[in-house]
């Protein structure tokens, strides 16, 4: 079985999927800074060197491990961020995913798999659901900077003949995900219910399309041989907007608190889904958790973190206030 490096494997996608290669059998090396990652998703099986995707010693790594696979996932995720400070955006976003190519080449990588994003690439002015056809119109450095890389992936395999494989997510939810510093609407309201807060919602009619995590890894590893070639979204093809999800995740949570609105945040996409004929037609790659099961399983988990002491609602109230408030009530519809 292929060797593989998965960057950002102690965050929330990329942990699934560690879990889910060392289950196939793969070898897996991790590397992660731990800046949004968490040391308690590692899995002990894998090998893990805490490192910036950016710093010069991550060929070190690939000399050591001998590496056949890439599933690039580490980034700077904070649309809000790259708006406020696109130059430390584009150092982690595009420069670390460069030196991360430039390595790839070096050690003769058989195979890149890029984590990219659906929405903030193709923006409001294209059909719902997005084909990959649809033209590229990121109004955020965040956007900007994977649609970057996925220009660079064309030039490395059209100079280097590196093989890549580029999946373009919609909005992801499940277990492990962090609601402050990934801050998925998903997560933001299950930990607004654990610590019995009401949720709030900017505006309300935006929709999204909303994709359960052991999905991605699933995509993720229909798309490691060296064959699947392309971009391919990551989608249901169906849209949710906010005030339903508010609604379906309090039923689930068979509890009552009330819902509360505020405007729209302006320049705030306002509708985001995607579809995903194209990787159905290929790879036969299709969800196989609907909104209800994905929402339960994340739910549960929430409520699992709570009994055993991982969310605190001290703890929490104090990370808000040093993160602003309104830090997570920006990324309420990411």
């Amino acid at each position: 079985m292929p060797k593989i490096l998965v960057t950002g494997g102690a965050g929330f996608i990329g942990s699934h999927l560690v879990d889910e290669l060392i289950k196939k059998n793969h070898q897996v090396i991790v590397v992660d800074d731990l800046s949004t990652g968490k040391k308690e998703n590692l899995n002990p099986q894998a090998k893990f060197y805490k490192l910036k995707i950016q710093d010069r010693k991550l060929s070190l790594i690939f000399k050591k491990e001998k590496l056949e696979i890439v599933c690039h996932l580490a980034a700077q995720m904070n649309v809000r961020r790259s708006i406020a400070d696109p130059i430390f955006d584009a150092q982690s976003n595009i420069i670390g995913s460069l030196n991360l190519l430039e390595n790839c080449v070096k050690y003769k990588i058989k195979k890149f798999i890029f984590i990219s994003t659906g929405g903030a690439i193709y923006g409001d002015r294209v059909k719902i659901p997005t084909l990959e056809t649809e033209k590229e119109q990121p109004i955020s450095p965040y956007g900007i900077a994977k649609l970057a890389i996925e220009k660079y992936l064309y030039y490395y395999s059209n100079q280097h003949r590196l093989p890549y494989t580029i999946l373009r997510l919609a909005n992801i939810y499940g277990p492990r995900q962090n609601h402050l510093g990934e801050a998925g609407v998903v997560a933001v309201f299950c930990n607004q219910l654990i610590t019995k807060k009401p949720l709030w919602v900017n505006g309300g009619e935006q929709t999204r399309d909303f994709v359960y995590a052991a999905d991605v890894v699933s995509a993720v590893t229909k798309a490691l041989p060296k064959k699947v070639q392309g971009i391919f979204n990551i989608g249901t093809g169906k849209q949710t907007n906010i005030d339903n999800l508010a609604k379906k995740i309090i039923q689930i949570a068979n509890t009552k608190v009330p819902v509360k609105h505020r405007p729209y945040i302006p320049g705030e996409q306002m509708k985001s889904c995607l579809s995903s004929n194209k990787i159905k037609r290929a790879l036969n790659w299709q969800p196989k958790y609907d909104l209800n099961k994905g929402l339960k399983q994340t739910w549960d988990w929430f409520q699992n973190q709570q009994i055993f002491g991982k969310i605190s609602v001290k703890k929490t109230r104090c990370a808000q206030t040093v993160f602003a408030r309104n830090f997570a009530e920006y990324l309420l519809v990411k």
